[in-house]
């Protein structure tokens, strides 16, 4: 009853517009089957071979770093509210239309402009959570909106390995019709109260605590932030083998047919729906922001390394479970702090920054990740991918210690 209580309350206090948001990227990310199945379409159904696959995979990455800056540069300039329908309307017609590339090039372009629009909805939505939370429940609200991303990606995969095996083309279709829906439903709940809504004033206590981590010039001139987004985004290149690299390992050397693939990682996204504000709720209370992300950086090193020892199926679904949770302990913080940091004008090009950084994991990852996979094995590159988070869990926790001193800034 206790752990329920914790559990209960962790959800208190968040506003009706951030359990909007969260509800537009639910019906998002419920569609959301195209990308982890994309290395599969592309070698099953259109005959690539894995480094082509890895070429088609790094044009996404590209397209995200362009649309995550793109995104943040016109979010302090037009507004988060113009920016998200914008990318949510002009995806949809994009997702119908990647049917008709075959090629390597054309699917590489049309990979690469989708990408392009619909990453730029990132900085933006990220934006409009710090605009609808207070300094109290940023960190939850983050989780909230990535609760609904995972409860979306749980149905996701599982519904694409379905389709996959009867048409590829379905993938297509149902992510462009869900895209479109969200936008919808984004359009019509928050028209006015963009316009509308102002911010609840803090206190004077509020302001003084977040003073010594806010910063109002440019996210580029920001040398500390700077280096803890490069970590960041080498965190990303190796966690985010998740959607590339990981579905071709089970399928070439675990053997898993799709939908044994679709299922575990959609029971990925529902050990995340489960655990996430329990276990965001405690990490708040009892550690510092620097020692979250390095459990989390460090449970992300164990997960991948298990991988290395067995292919039995118990090992790989409790290597899928440790990568979930911790999970929980980086992403949700490490956009909190990047939020934390920011000033009141520059909350987008923070926000694209950070994003660019993680998103140049989508060009380095499929890239590296099938190349390395190709030329010495599948067990090289998941024992490397440990020793890289590693280092990475212990950089992450100085660069936090260095930005944030104390425990004021995530924990009340």
């Amino acid at each position: 009853m206790g752990i329920l209580r914790v559990y209960i309350n962790s959800f208190k206090g968040l506003s009706k517009e951030a359990w909007m948001l969260a509800a537009v990227m639910l019906i998002n990310r419920s569609g959301s089957m195209v990308l982890p199945f994309l290395g599969v379409y592309m070698t099953d159904h259109l005959h690539f071979d894995l480094k082509e696959s890895g070429i088609v995979l790094s044009f996404f990455g590209v397209g995200s770093v362009v649309g995550s800056w793109l995104g943040g540069f016109i979010t302090d300039r037009f507004g988060e509210f113009k920016v998200q329908v914008s990318s949510l309307f002009l995806s949809a017609p994009m997702f119908a239309m990647l049917p008709f590339f075959t090629t390597v090039h054309g699917l590489a372009a049309g990979i690469f402009i989708q990408s392009v629009i619909s990453e730029s909805f990132r900085p933006a939505n990220s934006v409009a959570i710090t605009k609808y939370a207070t300094p109290e429940n940023l960190t939850r609200a983050f989780s909230l909106n990535r609760m609904a991303i995972n409860l979306g990606f749980s149905i996701g995969p599982a519904l694409g390995g379905i389709l996959a095996a009867v048409s590829y083309n379905f993938l297509f279709i149902v992510n462009a019709v869900a895209v479109l829906v969200a936008g919808v439903v984004y359009t019509r709940f928050f028209s006015r109260r963009s316009a509308q809504f102002r911010p609840a004033k803090r206190t004077q206590q509020k302001e003084t605590a977040n003073a010594a981590i806010t910063r109002e010039g440019s996210a580029y001139r920001d040398v500390p932030f700077i280096i803890y987004s490069v970590f960041c985004g080498i965190f990303s290149i190796c966690f985010f083998q998740f959607f590339n690299t990981l579905p071709l390992f089970y399928r070439d050397e675990a053997k898993l047919p799709q939908t044994t693939i679709g299922y575990i990682l959609g029971y990925s996204g529902f050990v995340i729906v489960v655990m996430e504000m329990l276990l965001v709720n405690m990490a708040e209370k009892k550690l510092t922001p620097a020692a979250t992300l390095f459990a989390g950086a460090m449970g992300t090193a164990l997960s991948y390394s298990m991988l290395a020892l067995s292919h039995h199926l118990f090992v790989l679904v409790l290597s899928i479970t440790v990568l979930s949770l911790a999970e929980i302990l980086v992403l949700p913080f490490m956009s909190a702090i990047t939020a934390l940091r920011s000033g009141k004008g520059n909350k987008g090009s923070y926000m694209g920054l950070n994003g660019m950084a993680v998103s140049i994991s989508f060009i380095i990852t499929p890239l590296l990740g099938t190349r390395v996979a190709s030329d010495f094995g599948f067990d090289t590159l998941w024992t490397g991918t440990g020793i890289i988070l590693l280092v990475v869990a212990v950089a992450l926790y100085y660069c936090v210690k260095r930005m944030m001193p104390g425990r004021t800034a995530t924990r009340h």
